[in-house]
Protein backbone atom coordinates (compact mmCIF):
# COMPACT_ATOMS: atom_id res chain seq x y z
CA UNK A 1 0.00 0.00 0.00
CA UNK A 2 1.11 3.39 -0.68
CA UNK A 3 0.39 6.57 0.59
CA UNK A 4 -1.58 7.46 -2.66
CA UNK A 5 -4.42 4.48 -1.48
CA UNK A 6 -5.23 6.35 1.66
CA UNK A 7 -8.49 7.91 0.57
CA UNK A 8 -9.49 4.29 -0.20
CA UNK A 9 -8.53 2.95 3.19
CA UNK A 10 -10.21 5.56 5.23
CA UNK A 11 -13.45 4.86 3.04
CA UNK A 12 -13.31 1.17 3.82
CA UNK A 13 -12.17 1.69 7.71
CA UNK A 14 -15.77 4.02 7.76
CA UNK A 15 -17.65 1.27 6.70
CA UNK A 16 -19.85 -0.41 9.32
CA UNK A 17 -18.31 -4.19 8.33
CA UNK A 18 -15.08 -2.80 8.83
CA UNK A 19 -15.15 -0.07 12.01
CA UNK A 20 -17.22 -2.69 13.84
CA UNK A 21 -14.06 -5.22 14.46
CA UNK A 22 -11.08 -2.59 13.34
CA UNK A 23 -12.50 0.22 15.48
CA UNK A 24 -9.94 2.94 14.05
CA UNK A 25 -10.85 6.26 13.08
CA UNK A 26 -11.05 7.47 9.53
CA UNK A 27 -10.17 11.00 9.29
CA UNK A 28 -7.52 11.29 6.45
CA UNK A 29 -5.31 12.68 9.76
CA UNK A 30 -5.85 9.21 11.46
CA UNK A 31 -4.80 7.55 8.32
CA UNK A 32 -1.96 8.94 7.55
CA UNK A 33 -0.96 8.86 11.51
CA UNK A 34 -1.76 5.34 11.47
CA UNK A 35 -0.38 3.64 8.45
CA UNK A 36 1.68 6.55 7.12
CA UNK A 37 4.78 5.00 8.60
CA UNK A 38 4.48 1.93 7.43
CA UNK A 39 3.49 3.15 3.78
CA UNK A 40 7.06 4.98 4.09
CA UNK A 41 9.33 1.66 5.46
CA UNK A 42 9.02 3.42 9.06
CA UNK A 43 7.36 1.10 10.73
CA UNK A 44 8.37 -2.89 10.92
CA UNK A 45 5.10 -4.21 9.55
CA UNK A 46 3.88 -3.98 6.27
CA UNK A 47 0.48 -3.03 4.70
CA UNK A 48 -0.77 -4.97 1.24
CA UNK A 49 -3.64 -3.78 -0.95
CA UNK A 50 -5.39 -7.41 -1.94
CA UNK A 51 -6.73 -7.11 -5.75
CA UNK A 52 -9.35 -9.16 -7.50
CA UNK A 53 -8.42 -8.52 -11.57
CA UNK A 54 -6.77 -5.52 -10.78
CA UNK A 55 -9.43 -4.17 -8.42
CA UNK A 56 -8.58 -3.32 -4.54
CA UNK A 57 -11.08 -5.64 -2.21
CA UNK A 58 -9.10 -5.71 1.08
CA UNK A 59 -6.48 -4.84 3.45
CA UNK A 60 -3.93 -7.58 4.23
CA UNK A 61 -0.85 -6.87 7.61
CA UNK A 62 2.29 -8.54 8.25
CA UNK A 63 4.47 -8.40 11.09
CA UNK A 64 6.90 -10.68 12.80
CA UNK A 65 5.90 -11.55 16.56
CA UNK A 66 9.52 -10.25 17.31
CA UNK A 67 9.08 -7.16 16.03
CA UNK A 68 6.32 -6.42 18.66
CA UNK A 69 7.65 -7.25 22.35
CA UNK A 70 5.17 -5.48 23.97
CA UNK A 71 1.92 -7.38 21.82
CA UNK A 72 4.41 -10.37 21.83
CA UNK A 73 4.42 -10.32 25.86
CA UNK A 74 0.87 -10.02 25.74
CA UNK A 75 0.10 -12.83 23.53
CA UNK A 76 2.35 -15.08 25.49
CA UNK A 77 -0.33 -15.25 28.11
CA UNK A 78 -2.66 -17.28 25.74
CA UNK A 79 0.24 -19.22 23.41
CA UNK A 80 3.85 -18.29 22.72
CA UNK A 81 4.57 -17.97 18.66
CA UNK A 82 7.50 -20.05 17.31
CA UNK A 83 10.84 -18.41 16.31
CA UNK A 84 9.89 -16.94 12.96
CA UNK A 85 6.22 -16.63 13.63
CA UNK A 86 4.65 -13.89 11.51
CA UNK A 87 0.72 -12.40 12.55
CA UNK A 88 -1.32 -11.15 9.98
CA UNK A 89 -4.90 -8.92 9.81
CA UNK A 90 -7.05 -8.66 7.23
CA UNK A 91 -10.26 -6.98 6.58
CA UNK A 92 -12.55 -6.93 3.03
CA UNK A 93 -13.04 -3.30 1.63
CA UNK A 94 -16.66 -2.93 0.09
CA UNK A 95 -19.79 -4.07 1.45
CA UNK A 96 -20.83 -5.68 -1.75
CA UNK A 97 -17.71 -8.02 -1.56
CA UNK A 98 -18.49 -9.40 1.84
CA UNK A 99 -19.92 -12.84 1.97
CA UNK A 100 -18.80 -13.62 -1.35
CA UNK A 101 -15.69 -16.07 -0.12
CA UNK A 102 -12.86 -13.28 -0.50
CA UNK A 103 -11.62 -13.39 2.39
CA UNK A 104 -10.68 -17.31 2.64
CA UNK A 105 -8.30 -16.60 -0.93
CA UNK A 106 -6.88 -13.59 -0.13
CA UNK A 107 -5.67 -14.58 3.49
CA UNK A 108 -4.74 -18.36 1.54
CA UNK A 109 -3.05 -16.28 -1.21
CA UNK A 110 -1.16 -13.53 1.28
CA UNK A 111 -0.09 -16.78 3.29
CA UNK A 112 1.74 -18.30 -0.06
CA UNK A 113 3.02 -14.78 -0.79
CA UNK A 114 4.34 -14.88 2.74
CA UNK A 115 6.47 -18.40 2.58
CA UNK A 116 7.88 -17.31 -0.77
CA UNK A 117 8.94 -13.50 0.20
CA UNK A 118 9.96 -14.69 4.18
CA UNK A 119 11.88 -17.72 3.60
CA UNK A 120 12.86 -17.83 7.38
CA UNK A 121 9.05 -17.65 8.24
CA UNK A 122 7.89 -20.52 10.15
CA UNK A 123 4.06 -20.44 10.31
CA UNK A 124 1.21 -17.58 10.98
CA UNK A 125 -0.30 -17.11 14.05
CA UNK A 126 -3.29 -15.12 14.19
CA UNK A 127 -5.20 -14.54 17.01
CA UNK A 128 -9.22 -13.16 16.89
CA UNK A 129 -12.04 -12.39 19.19
CA UNK A 130 -13.64 -15.31 19.44
CA UNK A 131 -17.21 -13.24 18.57
CA UNK A 132 -15.79 -12.70 15.13
CA UNK A 133 -16.85 -15.78 13.79
CA UNK A 134 -16.60 -14.89 10.31
CA UNK A 135 -13.10 -13.59 10.42
CA UNK A 136 -11.96 -16.90 12.13
CA UNK A 137 -14.18 -18.92 9.72
CA UNK A 138 -11.90 -17.60 7.52
CA UNK A 139 -8.87 -18.57 8.75
CA UNK A 140 -10.00 -22.22 9.13
CA UNK A 141 -10.98 -21.90 5.31
CA UNK A 142 -8.03 -20.92 4.28
CA UNK A 143 -5.63 -24.00 6.39
CA UNK A 144 -5.44 -22.29 9.74
CA UNK A 145 -6.09 -24.93 12.74
CA UNK A 146 -7.11 -23.47 16.11
CA UNK A 147 -4.36 -23.68 18.83
CA UNK A 148 -5.26 -21.55 21.54
CA UNK A 149 -8.13 -19.92 23.40
CA UNK A 150 -7.60 -17.01 26.39
CA UNK A 151 -7.52 -13.82 27.21
CA UNK A 152 -6.25 -10.56 24.93
CA UNK A 153 -7.19 -6.97 24.90
CA UNK A 154 -9.67 -6.49 21.80
CA UNK A 155 -9.22 -3.99 19.63
CA UNK A 156 -12.64 -2.77 19.94
CA UNK A 157 -13.23 -2.05 23.66
CA UNK A 158 -16.89 -3.54 23.31
CA UNK A 159 -15.86 -6.99 22.35
CA UNK A 160 -15.23 -9.52 25.34
CA UNK A 161 -11.65 -10.07 26.01
CA UNK A 162 -12.22 -14.17 24.74
CA UNK A 163 -9.76 -15.03 21.63
CA UNK A 164 -9.23 -17.64 19.24
CA UNK A 165 -5.69 -18.00 18.40
CA UNK A 166 -5.15 -19.52 15.33
CA UNK A 167 -1.97 -20.83 13.35
CA UNK A 168 -0.55 -22.31 9.78
CA UNK A 169 2.73 -23.74 9.20
CA UNK A 170 4.84 -23.40 6.57
CA UNK A 171 4.15 -26.33 4.06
Amino acid sequence: MTTGDFPLLARWLSYRHVARWWNHEWSSDAVERDFGPSARGEEPNEDWLALLAGRPVGLLQRCWWSDYPQYLAEMTAVYLPPPGAVSVDYLIGEPGDVGRGLGPSMIAAFTTHTWSELPESSCVVVPVVAANRASWRALEKAGFVPVAEGELEPDNPIDDRWHRVLRLDRP
